[in-house]
């Protein structure tokens, strides 16, 4: 069945964004389910875009706006929880990771059972893993088993001729995960953050620095998924999804301030500094900078052990080739050259 009217979680985000716009130019109906609709003000004008408010954990709305759906794509997802506290007790594990990346998957996948929808994209993460440290990649690792589980138990159900069939929420799911690694471009939440950072200090200690990561473009995460959802070659895969160079965090900070001309002293902290510095963060009020979840999450390489997936017919683009474009955005220079071409100079 060629696929035509897609149901997306998370497309007021900064991936879903991206790949609204791209299914809509490649003329495809897109239903957006966004807590508030006014989040996804830009996508409202795209033609072939429906945005709905919806309260995507409420597992009787999903069944009735995935009714009528080819696909349904989950990119929901959080780098932080928003209680703070012991997260190394069990009490402290269940909080908003569990609901969104462990329950909320599960309700999809009840929820595409029940409104008869049996494609499935879902974004998981590079060092998911029911069993690590990290809380984050704890849940995402869970929330992934459940969702790989449900596109397994299509292939099983081959094999029950004798029996009859067997009810199973989410049977005959075709799923595809996704796994990327830091991901980059205009919007993001990891280089545009340091340059804020360096723009503010002349000294900069960084925990983790020899963490190792492979960003990739925000463009080719989106294409990825538009160019899976009709392929039959992705049913039951798992991508891992990296840029094309693997960089410490260091490395990145580094050329973070290159380009938009601050170079900085940076003062690579130790293990132990490094969780002081992450503890200390955790309770700074507003938006988190970094928490002890990811001191432990970054103890984990970023990065894939193979290529990009051959099954995509293009290669990832260069972050140098990216970045500085928007980073500079911002910078006196940036800006004399934008009074320059407005006055035709």
């Amino acid at each position: 069945m060629k696929i035509e009217r897609i149901c997306i979680l998370g497309g007021s985000g900064f991936v879903g964004t991206h790949l609204v716009s791209l299914l809509a130019v490649r003329g495809l109906q897109v239903r957006v389910l966004s807590r508030r609709r006014e989040m996804a003000k830009e996508l409202i004008l795209l033609p072939t875009v429906e945005v709905i408010e919806a309260d995507v954990h409420d597992q009787q709305e999903l069944i009735r706006h995935f009714r009528g759906m080819d696909a349904v794509i989950n990119l929901v997802g959080i780098l932080h929880e928003s209680k703070v506290g012991r997260i190394d007790l069990p009490s402290a594990r269940r909080g908003d990771f569990q609901k969104v990346h462990v329950e909320l998957p599960r309700k999809v996948v009840h929820a595409m059972g029940e409104a008869g929808v049996h494609r499935l994209l879902h974004m998981s993460a590079l060092g998911a893993d029911p069993n690590s440290r990290s809380a984050y990649q704890r849940s995402k690792g869970i929330g992934e088993a459940l969702v790989r589980e449900a596109g397994r138990a299509h292939i099983e159900h081959e094999n029950w001729y004798l029996n009859g069939p067997k009810f199973i929420h989410g049977y005959g799911l075709k799923v595809t995960l996704f796994r990327p690694s830091v991901i980059f471009g205009r919007g993001d939440s990891f280089l545009s953050m340091f340059a804020r950072l360096l723009k503010l200090f002349p000294v900069l200690p960084l925990a983790n620095a020899g963490a190792r990561f492979a960003p990739v473009y925000v463009e080719d995460v989106a294409r990825a998924y538009a160019d899976s959802l009709d392929n039959t070659a992705t049913y039951g895969q798992t991508y891992d999804l990296c840029g094309p160079r693997i960089y410490t965090l260091q490395e990145l900070v580094t050329y973070v301030g290159e380009v938009i001309g601050k170079r900085r002293s940076i003062v690579p902290l130790g293990k132990w500094l490094s969780y002081f510095q992450a503890w200390a963060l955790e309770f700074k009020p507003g938006k988190k900078l970094m928490t002890r979840d990811n001191f432990y999450a970054m103890s984990t390489d970023n990065v894939c052990s193979g290529g990009w997936p051959s099954v995509f017919d293009f290669q990832p683009a260069a972050l140098e080739a990216v970045a500085p474009e928007y980073l500079r955005a911002g910078t006196p220079r940036a800006r004399y050259e934008g009074y320059r071409e407005g006055a035709h100079r």
